[in-house]
């Protein structure tokens, strides 16, 4: 018993030196913000071992872990500006502007469906080829083809995979 913990704890040291500055660099460009990357990237990892020896694939669950804290964090700031903004306007008895720079690749991805939006970001964000995205996914590599054109389609903004931030990816 003890060798086998010995094992995880070891495969475990591999996967965190080997995941996360890739993980903490993909959670920065969403969060735009270094301590909460920091944060979501160490958070995933700390759940990630909390189910460590139930799990086939830690890596794909890693990213999920991480989606899931990033989309928790993209609403809660929502939350955050959006009350900022009520007691800014009550306060000088201006109304609620939503500034145009409100309305940016965030809100888009957000509005995607769960099934399309995962894949969305594992493939652009992230920069995961498709097969591994299906492999973490556990879909076929055409549903994940397929899913990525209906993202892309569902958002009505076809130049959304041409973000900068993924423009970079070779």
């Amino acid at each position: 018993m003890e060798k086998f913990r010995a094992t995880d704890r070891a495969a475990a040291e591999e996967l965190f030196n080997a995941c996360y500055p890739r993980l903490a660099g993909w959670v920065r460009r969403l969060v735009d913000d270094d301590d909460t990357a920091h944060e979501i990237a160490a958070e995933a990892f700390t759940r990630l071992l909390a189910r460590w020896s139930s799990l086939e694939n830690p890596q794909s669950y890693l990213y999920m872990i991480a989606t899931n804290l990033v989309r928790d964090h993209w609403r809660r700031m929502g939350r955050e500006r959006r009350a900022l903004r009520a007691v800014s306007a009550a306060t000088h008895g201006d109304p609620v502007l939503y500034p145009a720079q409100d309305v940016d690749v965030r809100a888009l991805i957000q509005s995607l469906p769960d099934r399309l939006r995962q894949p969305f970001l594992l493939y652009h964000y992230a920069g995961f080829p498709v097969r591994d995205v299906a492999t973490m996914l556990g879909r076929p590599e055409g549903t994940v083809k397929a899913d990525l054109h209906q993202a892309i389609r569902a958002s009505g903004h076809p130049d959304l995979c041409c973000h900068p931030l993924t423009a970079s990816r070779s």
